[in-house]
């Protein structure tokens, strides 16, 4: 059952195939509300497509997903909706001409034109109105301890003298305006010490604890973090003896081997696989999609129907959610 803050993550058979094959696959995840999720893996091999079909702005070619009970590629719109995105380079990226002050100000006032009208109009009479842009900034930094009297200028500061870890905290709270039941960031553990990494992860469990599910990119996660791992399993290494090794010594990923039938040519970021360090590997999410023979057409029109409503919105989708 969801929270009333994090969502739910499912994925079962979850994959994308592009032209030269597969991006990711056989993806497989059950995540409770709250949950921190790790994508784990080599650079290139689809950890980024992941979080973005996770989150509604990419849609996958195989298998399904659930996020806060909206199932994808369905419901890609409304998984948008209760989403939003840290830093991401290449789609949401800080504006190195602003100021910390400017960049709040833009993200919360993006976050008013995509999100506070309908909201508005469904508000029930005698509910009071949305935090004031400015109680809400300082809710966010507070959230991510970005202090504004610890940066060199102040709210006054360039965003391009930012260091990398204040660059992810300001990032986080943009995000964090809209509040959101599931945050997604790509390439945490870029270019951050060994000091930072442990930073940026607390940062992660304190808005996990709080309520919100939290899914990031990284290339590798601590111990404690469950892990979605994407890219090839690691070669086994020769066998000292022909004898077959016993069952306890096999790996612990399990899930997505590369499938034979696959060209060189074809061959795109190798088949992913789920498991969690230290701990028994995720359950897969469970449910098909069974469908009465009486009511197939019926079901297969809607789902049409809600497909072009996605597809329609698909290209504006990264755009509409940009900083906020």
């Amino acid at each position: 059952m969801d929270s009333p803050h994090g969502a739910a993550v499912k994925a079962e058979g979850f994959g994308l195939k592009g032209p030269r094959g597969w991006v990711f696959q056989d993806i497989a995840i059950d995540a409770a509300p709250g949950s921190l999720l790790a994508v784990e893996g080599p650079s290139g091999s689809g950890r980024t497509c992941l979080l973005l079909a996770l989150t509604g702005r990419m849609k996958p070619t195989a298998g399904h997903a659930e996020v806060g009970r909206h199932r994808l590629p369905k419901k890609m719109a409304a998984v948008r909706r209760i989403t939003a995105l840290g830093p991401v380079p290449g789609v949401n990226d800080l504006d190195q001409a602003l100021t910390v002050a400017e960049q709040l100000r833009e993200g919360a006032m993006l976050q008013r034109r995509y999100d506070a009208p309908v909201r508005a109009l469904l508000r029930p009479r005698g509910t009071h109105a949305p935090a004031p842009a400015r109680v809400r900034i300082e809710q966010a930094l507070a959230a991510v301890g970005l202090d504004p009297a610890t940066l060199p200028k102040g709210m006054r500061t360039s965003v391009r003298d930012l260091e990398r870890l204040e660059a992810i905290r300001l990032s986080v709270a943009i995000a964090l305006l809209g509040g959101p039941r599931l945050l997604a960031l790509d390439d945490l553990d870029l270019k951050l010490s060994d000091t930072e990494r442990t930073e940026a992860w607390d940062l992660l469990r304190s808005v996990a604890a709080r309520g919100t599910t939290v899914l990031a990119v990284c290339s590798e996660a601590p111990a404690d973090v469950t892990v979605v791992r994407t890219g090839p399993q690691a070669p086994a290494a020769p066998a000292a003896e022909p004898a077959a090794a016993p069952l306890s010594e096999t790996p612990k990923v399990t899930w997505g081997t590369s499938r034979p039938e696959e060209t060189e040519a074809q061959a795109a970021p190798a088949a992913p696989s789920l498991t969690k360090k230290d701990a028994a590997p995720v359950a897969a999410g469970t449910g098909s999609d069974a469908v009465d023979d009486d009511g197939h057409e019926h079901e297969h029109a809607h789902e049409h129907e809600d497909e072009d409503e996605d597809t329609k919105g698909a290209d504006d989708a990264l755009a509409e959610t940009g900083r906020a």
